[in-house]
């Protein structure tokens, strides 16, 4: 099968396009150039900027490709000129989308009122009701590199992929995922405590139990690859993550045991935590995702299990620092002054 990727430079490309490669189909991206990870000889490369897609149109309608998987639709505008050009051309466009459509992130966040709704989440759950949710009562100015977070929204660009009337698509939803190469280093705040010889590490009380769905790169990096190659999934919309989704707390310990940090968490109500400790969410509304529509229509399910992802991701996390770290986030003198006048229950590890 003949198959363009848009992005995938970045964490979870690289895993796709090995995948994909090793299956024997043919792999051609385009990207900006500006991220050179190693990929197979095979992979024919078309360099451009992603905004300006239609200008590109004539050299990747050339590649003839049988699917286009674009990993970087971040707003209407990018959907509708993904359409446009590959519409008569492709069979299916494949779109990575977030669960931070559904209306839950919308409780979360605190950008929208009213009761905490149900879990699981399924695809048919509610969206979100406020559109944009990183757009300001004023607009950043358009040489702001941030710029792009007014018009971000992937439910208008979910619409313009799902109901297009001569290309089909597929969209997937996916969790917050971690591993090898995360931009965002989602362990790194727990990990460093224990790097630095912490006892102890502070969590506030409402955060310490919410849940989250996460996925494992590789294991999503599958998810994507066999959206793209199993033509059961045109039309559909798809939920990615694990099964299950564990607390906070229990993320932590996870990463104590692939750390090795015998450690403790000590557990504070919020007025109590610094404040450079809490999140500021709703802790009342929990994500957790229902994954079961793809395991049953496409059989996906994880190859690495949840202690080696964990092992994987914290290896590479030690020698992988941030670049840039806030050292208001790891402000240890105030943490202690609240540690040693705690008067909540603690949880061991031991």
């Amino acid at each position: 099968m003949r198959i363009l990727i848009i992005g995938g430079t970045h964490f979870m490309g690289p895993y796709i396009i090995n995948n994909l490669c090793a299956a024997g189909h043919e792999v051609s991206i385009f990207h900006r150039g500006q991220t050179r990870a190693e990929r197979p000889e095979s992979v024919k490369e078309i360099l451009g900027d992603r905004d300006r897609l239609r200008e590109y149109a004539g050299d990747l309608q050339r590649l003839e490709p049988e699917v286009v998987l674009d990993m970087v639709v971040w707003h209407e505008r990018h959907a509708r000129d993904l359409m446009a050009t590959f519409a008569g051309v492709a069979r299916r466009v494949v779109v990575v989308s977030s669960q931070d459509v559904y209306r839950a992130f919308g409780r979360v966040n605190r950008h929208e009122d009213g009761e905490i709704d149900p879990l699981p989440i399924t695809e048919n759950s509610p969206l979100r009701e406020k559109l944009y949710p990183y757009r300001g009562e004023t607009l950043r100015a358009k040489d702001d590199p941030q710029s792009w977070m007014d018009d971000y929204d992937k439910i208008p660009a979910e619409r313009v992929i799902m109901n297009h009337p001569e290309l089909f698509g597929t969209i997937l939803r996916l969790p917050a995922v971690y591993g090898p190469h995360d931009p965002q280093h989602r362990m790194f705040p727990y990990l460093k405590r224990m790097l630095d010889g912490r006892e102890t590490i502070l969590l506030e009380e409402g955060e310490a139990s919410w849940r989250w769905t996460h996925g494992y790169v590789e294991n999503i990096a599958d998810a994507i690859a066999l959206a793209v190659t199993d033509k059961r999934a045109s039309g559909r919309i798809y939920n990615a993550g694990e099964p299950f989704a564990i607390s906070v707390a229990e993320r932590v310990k996870q990463i104590a045991q692939a750390a090795n940090w015998h450690g403790r968490i000590v557990i504070q109500p919020a007025e109590r935590v610094p404040e450079k400790l809490r999140w500021g969410i709703n802790t009342a509304q929990n994500i957790v995702v229902d994954t079961s529509r793809i395991r049953q229509e496409l059989g996906y399910g994880e190859r690495i299990d949840l202690v080696e992802a964990f092992q994987r991701t914290i290896a590479w996390e030690r020698d992988h620092f941030p670049e840039k770290i806030d050292p208001e986030r790891f402000d240890y003198a105030t943490e202690d002054r609240v540690l040693a006048e705690r008067f909540h229950d603690t949880s061991s590890l031991e």
